[in-house]
Order: structure tokens, then C-alpha cells, then sequence
């Protein structure tokens, strides 16, 4: 048994309760099965009758996790849309330098509600977001300071920072380029191991990646000890395959099983699904609504996911008001952990939809909405510029950049994100 303190066992133990709670298991006759004097000899017993309890009698959602039962639960089979080869550098362009613009507005702030966001930028003057974030003195109490020397704020910045939210992309781009289409869980597993340090993963992938170490496979090392399986480190993995798989979001779906596998399940795995299938779709069109529609496809229909995109998608037709949208979001969705898959997805696709043509608006709703920002902001930021490419991404958010993304990915500290661009228009596959 793995060797932790009390208080680090009791909290993990909570946390699979939730997790538990949350995907519908009935937990009615636990004390039964795993009494306390059990459990707390052996805090393992919890993960071990986890997937034997029974599901609540009210229970109305069909949501696996192994694939071939995942394209059983869906409603329709996505298309292929054809792909322009002229346009696709520049969009393949517009999705990396969108999403490290999005990473690095909302890095300073990761994990700020929406209210102390507003509070933030009202202290400066700045409330609604359109810039990177300014230095914020600490001079009102509740306020965060974004302290003058940052390198994460207006003035300072001079590359897109090293961010988990863009490692996996590089990572995941390493790995491609190695084993092609046909890479195996087994072998992403080996790439986390041979060019992620331990200490850049978090929450589900860290406990994935102790899993990995003691030998579990995948998608076996996406459960034991991990209470996170259904939070947002999958979704914010799901770019790359997207990027591979332009105009074929089925493709792109099923890459980003592959990787999801290795640490999340349900809702944790679609959020990958959903977000590469919507960057493979949005590389071919323009059309926001049919990429959506065609996303959603990729996901099993009797889900929280897709209620949760449906519910989005419902409130953006009847609100004209992303203010109340976002309530929506939060009355229903905010009692999810603040980087869990279901309430970020909700903020990011409420910013697209509300943004529509506009980059600006599309990365500082994401991150204005609060939670997870940086995760937030990338995915908003590579999405739009997956729809509209790197010339129309305005200069205020790029120039800072200086082309240049730092990642913790073994051999690839320093990356020109035009060339990293480059390099995955050379690994797509065109339909």
C-alpha cells in the first residue's frame, strides 16, 4: 500500500467520495462493503469497490469510457469535411499562438472566481478584460496583486511562459512524431515518463503518472488513487490531435482517447474528445455552429457533457447577455470543483459563442468567467485561431509573445511557436 499521512489520506478519501457521488454511484451500502476501521487500514478498499457500487435508481446518464462503447453512445457519426491546403499554415499558426496568447492572460490569475476577477480589474479601471493583465497592487483588501515585476503581466511579458496547458501539446507532438497515427496509450504513457518531470503534472496526471511508475497500463492507471479522473487535465491535452486530424473530428476523437485513457474516465475523457474533435472541424470552417454540432457528435449522447454543451448552447439563444449566461453557468454547474471538466467546458464554449469573430473577446471571456483560466483562455484562444488563423490574431496579443513558447518537455525547453506551427503542418493528415 502506498505510504501517505493521515490527513493526506483523509482528504484523497473525501475527494473519491465526491468523485463518486458525481458519476452517479449509490453509496447507500458502503459503510457495508468498506466499514472505517477497513478503510482506514487500508485506504485502498475505497478504489477497489468503487467500480462494483451500483449506480443511483434516478441515475439518467449512459456515460463510458472504453471507446467502443463511446461510439455505441453516440447520436450521429461525425463527417469529414474537406481541408484547404493553402489556408491550413495559417490556421495551424492561428490555434498555437492562440492558445499560448489565452494561456498567459489568464496564468496570473489561474483559480480566481469570476467576482474577484471583476473586483480585480474594477481596482484598476480595466473591468470589462481586453488586454493582458496589468500590475495590481495588493492595496484593497481580497484584492490578488499582480506584482509590477511579473513576467505574466502588460509590460513585462516577452514569450509565453512555461505552462502545463502548452507542455502537452509539445509533448504530445513529440510523441506523434515518433510513432505516426497509430501511437498506443501504452506509448503516450512513454512519453509522459521519458519527457515530463513529475513535478510539471498535476492533480489526474500526477496520480496517473505514479500509476504508470508502479506498473499499471493504461487505461488501468487512470483509477486507482485518482479522485481527479473527471477534472480538466484531459481537455486541456486535446489540441494536438485536433491539429493532426484536420477536418475529421471522428479521427481527431479517437487520437485523443488514446491519450485521455491514461488518466481520466466519463466526462474527463469527452472533455478531450469534444475539444480535439471541435479544432479538427474549425480547421476546415469557419462555421462555429456546425463544428460544435459535428463536436458533439463525437461524444455519447446520454451524458453530462452533452447536457452540459446543450444547456450552453440553450442559455446563448435565449440570454444575448453573457453576464447572465454565466450565471447559468455557475447556478448549475459551479458545484463542480474549480478544474473540473463540465464548468470550465461551459465557460469556454459560452466565450466563443459570444465572441464570435472577435479574438479578444473570445480569450478574456474565457478567463473572465473565473476557475481554471489559463486552461480556460488557451483552449478559447486555440479554438479561434483554429477558425481564423494567425493574421487575424491582433498584434497586441502576439507581439509580446516574440514567437517564443518555454515549455518543461525534455529537449524542447526553447520553442518558436511559428516553427512548432511548421512542424505539425508537416505531421497533419488530410482527408
Amino acid at each position: 500500500m502506498l505510504t501517505m499521512p493521515d490527513s493526506a489520506w483523509e482528504a484523497l478519501r473525501e475527494a473519491e467520495l465526491t468523485q463518486l457521488r458525481e458519476e452517479g454511484k449509490d453509496l447507500s451500502n458502503l459503510a457495508e462493503i468498506c466499514p472505517d476501521e477497513r478503510l482506514a487500514a487500508d485506504p485502498a478498499l475505497l478504489w477497489e469497490a468503487g467500480p462494483d457500487l451500483p449506480f443511483r435508481e434516478d441515475w439518467p446518464y449512459d456515460e463510458p469510457s472504453n471507446l467502443e462503447e463511446i461510439v455505441a453512445a453516440r447520436s450521429d457519426t461525425p463527417p469529414v469535411f474537406p481541408v484547404s491546403r493553402e489556408a491550413l499554415p495559417a490556421r495551424l499558426h492561428g490555434a498555437w499562438l492562440g492558445r499560448c496568447a489565452g494561456c498567459m492572460l489568464g496564468k496570473p490569475v489561474e483559480g480566481a472566481t469570476r467576482e474577484h476577477l471583476r473586483l480585480l480589474l474594477e481596482t484598476v479601471g480595466e473591468y470589462p478584460l481586453r488586454d493582458y493583465f496589468p500590475p495590481i497592487p495588493s492595496s484593497q483588501e481580497g484584492v490578488r496583486e499582480l506584482p509590477a515585476d511579473s513576467p505574466l503581466v502588460r509590460g513585462n511579458i516577452r514569450r509565453s511562459e512555461r505552462d502545463d496547458d502548452t507542455d502537452y501539446p509539445v509533448v504530445n507532438l513529440t510523441v506523434w512524431q515518433q510513432h505516426g497515427r497509430d501511437f498506443t496509450p501504452r506509448q503516450m504513457a512513454d512519453g509522459w515518463l521519458t519527457y515530463l518531470p513529475y513535478w510539471q503534472v498535476y492533480t489526474a496526471e500526477r496520480a496517473a503518472y505514479a500509476n504508470l511508475v508502479l506498473g499499471l497500463d493504461p487505461p488501468a492507471s487512470a483509477y486507482p488513487f485518482n479522485p481527479y479522473r473527471e477534472w480538466i487535465g484531459a481537455q486541456i491535452r486535446a489540441d494536438l490531435w485536433g491539429y493532426v486530424a484536420p477536418g475529421q473530428p471522428a479521427l481527431a476523437a479517437q487520437f485523443a482517447w488514446r491519450d485521455a485513457c491514461l488518466s481520466h474516465t466519463r466526462n474527463g475523457i469527452y472533455g478531450e474528445m469534444f475539444f480535439a474533435a471541435l479544432i479538427a472541424a474549425c480547421l476546415a470552417t469557419q462555421d462555429l455552429a456546425k463544428a460544435l454540432e459535428v463536436a458533439l457528435a463525437t461524444v455519447p449522447a446520454r451524458s453530462r457533457f452533452t447536457e452540459m454543451v446543450g444547456d450552453c448552447l440553450a442559455w446563448y439563444a435565449l440570454d444575448n447577455d453573457w453576464e447572465r449566461t454565466c450565471d447559468r453557468v455557475q447556478e448549475k454547474y459551479g458545484a463542480y470543483h474549480t478544474v473540473h471538466t463540465l464548468n470550465n467546458a461551459a465557460l469556454v464554449l459560452i466565450a466563443l459563442l459570444y465572441a464570435r469573430e472577435d479574438f479578444t473577446a473570445a480569450i478574456c471571456l474565457a478567463v473572465q468567467g473565473g476557475w481554471d483560466t489559463d486552461c480556460n483562455g488557451a483552449t478559447a484562444g486555440s479554438v479561434w485561431g483554429a477558425l481564423y488563423g494567425a493574421g487575424a490574431i491582433p498584434t497586441a496579443w502576439a507581439a509580446p509573445l516574440n514567437d517564443m513558447l518555454l515549455s518543461a518537455v525534455f529537449g524542447r525547453g526553447e520553442n518558436k511557436i511559428s516553427a512548432l506551427a511548421q512542424e505539425t503542418v508537416a505531421a497533419a493528415l488530410l482527408p
